[in-house]
């Protein structure tokens, strides 16, 4: 099961603020569609219910479109997950959750009220595989002081720096960084351990901090901001006074 990413943390932190309301007729139509689509392995239809690209957890590659989705559809619905969806009841199993939209169970499937797909969090064995070989060549690629993680979070890249974000295990973060003209071959210019996931409001915002000394780093992941707002961001605070504010893009994540 996942999130697996970030994706279903974030949904579990919204869900406090919403209270799950009984389904209404239309969108007990909508989910039984699509339980019957899965039943009977309607890949082509189920194509067209989402809301691309579909989120899969990093580093396995986002299904960007249609015909993406009907090459890996057995990828993510393996013979467990068809099982969860079809067994579902729509009327006790899915809940209506708002402006999150409309979730399976604990969040395994989520749908928006028009009946698109938005998320799946569920991992099937041949992702959980790829993601582990995906991996293990990152690794590889790394410089061997930093070869070691459980998962990769995401790549950063400033005006000046390159910045890698790891999980050690438990929740633990590694910053690692370098000058934006460097590779992430070569030794890191700053590495920093134990930083911690900050979740901010019901948006989807969040960010990674991490302290050395009387310095604070912060990486902002910006999921809703404003209509020009960076998709990410690196502040630097020391001692209470911010000394540096880079916008920064996405490399990979």
């Amino acid at each position: 099961m996942r999130k697996i990413n970030l994706f279903l943390v974030l949904m579990f932190f919204c869900s406090a603020f919403v209270s799950a309301q009984d389904l209404k007729p239309e969108y007990q139509k909508l989910i039984k569609s699509f339980i019957d689509n899965i039943k009977n392995d309607r890949k082509e239809a189920i194509a067209d219910m989402i809301s691309y690209p579909l989120t899969r957890e990093y580093p396995i590659p986002d299904i960007k479109n249609k015909t993406e989705f009907v090459k890996r559809y057995s990828e993510i619905f393996d013979p467990g997950l068809k099982s969860e969806i079809i067994k579902s009841n729509p009327i006790k199993d899915w809940y209506d959750m708002g402006l999150r939209g409309i979730m399976l169970k604990h969040g395994i499937i989520w749908m928006d009220i028009e009946g698109h797909l938005t998320a799946v969090n569920y991992q099937s064995k041949l992702e959980t595989e790829l993601k582990n070989k995906l991996i293990a060549s990152q690794k590889k690629l790394l410089d061997p002081s930093i070869a070691f993680f459980q998962t990769p979070i995401c790549v950063l890249e400033t005006s000046q720096f390159k910045i890698r974000i790891d999980n050690l295990g438990n929740n633990n973060y590694r910053y690692a960084s370098w000058s934006v003209k460097k590779e992430m071959t070569e030794k890191p210019d700053l590495v920093i351990n134990g930083g911690e996931l900050v979740v901010e409001g019901i948006g989807g915002n969040h960010q990674y901090e991490f302290k050395k000394g009387n310095l604070l780093y912060q990486c902002a992941i910006i999921v809703l901001g404003e209509k020009n707002s960076p998709p990410a961001r690196l502040i630097i605070i020391q001692g209470g006074k911010q000394i540096l504010n880079q916008e920064a893009k996405i490399v990979s994540r």
